[in-house]
């Protein structure tokens, strides 16, 4: 017997088919301009067809699936019916490839993955590596579990999922370390969920526009799946493209729109930025990783009847923490906010005791959405669940009406002369420059400072090194210029738009 007092993530769907069957759940465009669309009720169908399919290929409750593919309804189908099937969802960034992708399917044990045939090539050569049993397309082939989840017959499952049961494991970027699987329960996303819906404001009238990763935790557990519970109708493209983003949002009059901040940085610097219409945007969102201070100046002036919320958090907590409201950004534009709905958070210094407004220290926390920890990691499951908090590795500020104001993770502060410096502080100086497109600072080892802060910057115009350095004088300390600059074409990044300064801290040193 199922259990009546129970919620899982694919009850979600089920609620609002039953509520508004009709309504368009989900337009789907793929890189070649191909739609489809679901209705709610379509689209439960289709989850419940693809969960049994799953459960047929031999899956049984607690397996592990990973997911390797690209933005697709299939995508988003597979992992509710991993939901529905009691299995556990291990979404892959499809930009692995060799051991970063060896390593994430044997270190979670995945047994079936969901691939889309162009990527299968990727998994093929690492197959023999992994704990796989059985990979399945996750589209466009004629045995998909997409083209098993239209048609057929819509029965009842043969499984018991329970709300403390795992859904996914969200593996951490690996900014600065090998990823880690957070072990997300059931009971975890929906909290999420809900703090989502109080805290963005998320209506069914809204017509979200999503195209960020869906293996990234921000774009399918903060938006997609909350605008689902709530009955929305949504849009989901394959990859973000500027031109094409600003486009659908003049034409098919997108009401609510999220992206990393490389995106919106991407957008800004669009020709096509200046000239579309897009007056039906009421809502933005922008999260993942910091927002250049300059940058969110210029959106605000060219969009001034658009509200802005800035999202922050981390897989780990599911991963809403902190939101600053529309409101909220005249006088405090470069806060993340205060704790959702579900979040109760301290900032702690190194002892974890409580700071004092103002002051420096690791933001903490405590919430029903917390993972339960990281798979098959207790030592490193023990060393950020002590003390009865969750330690975020976040170095912020808290000011006395308790608006949480970040100012790096701790791993990226720079110890120079035993200074510490905040990179963000020297990033939102040189961005105010008009010939910086992107900029990364970093510290590099240096004999007699401990660290010396270097500056990577995609320059707009031509500029020089001296141009910059001079800029950065007249607003900084002596002490916070950098010491040095190079100038690239890119930057490193994820695909969810979080940069790698790992990546360039290796370049710089060896």
């Amino acid at each position: 017997m199922p259990d009546l007092r129970g919620s899982t993530v694919a009850d979600v769907v089920r609620r609002s088919a039953a509520r508004v069957p009709e309504r368009e759940a989900l337009r789907f465009t793929d890189a070649a301009g191909r739609e489809r669309a679901w209705s709610y009720a379509e689209l439960d169908a289709a989850v419940t067809r693809a969960a049994a399919a799953l459960l047929a290929a031999g899956a049984v409750k607690g397996d592990r699936v990973a997911a390797y593919g690209k933005n697709s309804d299939a995508y988003l189908i597979g992992f509710l019916a991993c939901a529905r099937a009691g299995l556990v969802h291990v979404p892959i960034n499809y930009n692995l490839t060799g051991g970063e992708l060896s390593y994430l399917l044997s270190q979670s044990g995945s047994r079936l993955a969901l691939v889309d045939p162009a990527l299968m090539g990727n998994l093929d050569a690492v197959r023999v590596e992994t704990s796989l049993q059985q990979v399945l397309s996750l589209r466009d082939e004629k045995d998909s579990l997409l083209s098993r989840s239209i048609d057929g017959e819509v029965g009842d499952l043969d499984v018991s999922v329970a709300d403390d049961d795992l859904v996914q494991l969200l593996y951490t970027s690996g900014t600065t370390s090998l990823p880690k699987g957070a072990m997300m329960t059931h009971r975890a996303l929906l909290h999420e969920y809900v703090s989502c819906l109080q805290a963005l404001d998320f209506t069914e009238h809204d017509l979200p526009l999503h195209v960020m990763p869906l293996y990234h935790s921000a774009q399918m557990h903060v938006f997609l799946l909350p605008h689902l519970m709530i009955g929305a109708s949504n849009r989901l493209v394959e990859v973000p493209e500027p031109a094409d983003v600003l486009r659908r949002i003049e034409t098919e009059r997108i009401t609510s729109f999220f992206a990393a901040p490389t995106v919106w940085v991407a957008l800004a610097n669009h020709a096509d930025f200046a000239t579309r219409d897009l007056d039906a945007l009421r809502k933005a969102y922008y999260g993942a990783s910091i927002m250049p201070g300059p940058v969110l100046r210029r959106l605000r002036e060219r969009l001034p009847r658009l509200g802005f919320y800035n999202c922050f958090g981390q897989s780990e907590i599911a991963p809403l923490a902190t939101v600053l409201r529309p409101e909220e950004h005249d006088d405090r534009p470069e806060s993340a906010g205060r704790p959702v709905l579900f979040v109760e958070a301290r900032v702690v210094d190194e002892t974890g005791a409580d700071v004092e407004p103002g002051e420096l220290g690791e933001i903490v926390y405590r919430s029903p959405q917390l993972c339960t920890g990281y798979w098959d990691k207790p030592e490193e499951t023990e060393e950020v669940f002590r003390d009865g908090w969750f330690h975020s590795g976040d170095l912020v500020r808290r000011d006395e009406a308790g608006y949480v104001h970040v100012v790096d993770r701790i791993k990226d502060v720079i110890n120079t002369g035993g200074v510490l410096v905040a990179s963000r502080e020297v990033e939102d100086a040189l961005y105010t420059h008009p010939g910086v497109a992107e900029v990364a600072v970093i510290a590099v080892p240096d004999e007699r400072w401990i660290e010396r802060i270097a500056a990577v910057v995609v320059a707009r115009d031509e500029v020089t090194e001296a141009e910059l350095l001079e800029h950065a004088r007249a607003g900084l300390a002596g002490f916070k210029t950098p010491k040095e600059i190079h100038f690239v074409d890119d930057l490193p990044r994820n695909s969810s738009g979080k940069l790698l300064k790992r990546v360039l801290r290796d370049q710089l040193t060896t």
